[in-house]
């Protein structure tokens, strides 16, 4: 947002909705905090916390269900992509994309590999930043949370970087899990 401009009543009530969903940290407490585009002192307690004991979904110390396993590959499969011995079964380019473009490609691959029963799935979002460039890997970082909030994430079964011949530090594996 650029400096000195105010959140419209529009804004504000979206950001009230989205506020009263937080769950704070464990062992951190909520005080009184000031919003800086509002210029006002908000009781953050009395904003979240009727709707966390309302709503035991939005508690995050249980574990989603449906949720993968974080790692399921033996050390078979990790020996095989570290030589670079398995090819992909189908590419996705994610380069000259928008976020939210490349967002929908994701998805749009995702569920055709799924469909056609595709094992291996490789994902081309580009080398990650260096420490000094601002502004750059957007896709590359937003990619766990994209693939975390799939509806394809329980057929996931790991994501590994690619081998140097298929992209490496640019590029992803997806391994998909087989129909059963």
């Amino acid at each position: 947002m650029p400096p000195g401009r105010r959140l419209s009543a529009e804004e504000r009530a979206l950001w009230a909705r989205v506020a009263a969903t937080v769950t704070p940290l464990e062992g951190r407490a909520l005080e009184t905090a000031i919003d800086p585009h509002l210029g006002e002192s908000r009781d953050l307690k009395r904003i979240i916390a009727p709707s966390v004991a309302s709503d035991p979904g939005l508690r995050r110390d249980e574990p989603k269900k449906g949720a993968p396993p974080s790692d399921t590959l033996d050390g078979g499969w990790d020996r095989r992509l570290r030589r670079g011995a398995i090819a992909p079964d189908r590419t996705i380019d994610l380069h000259g994309h928008t976020l939210a473009t490349a967002h929908a490609a994701l998805e749009h691959a995702l569920a055709r590999a799924v469909t056609d029963d595709v094992r291996v799935l490789l994902v081309v979002t580009g080398k990650p930043p260096k420490p000094e460039t601002k502004g750059r890997g957007l896709i590359r970082a937003s990619i766990g949370d994209w693939l975390a909030g799939s509806g394809y994430r329980d057929r996931i079964a790991a994501v590994r970087h690619a081998h140097p011949r298929h992209g490496g530090t640019g590029a992803l594996y997806l391994i998909l899990r087989r129909k059963r």
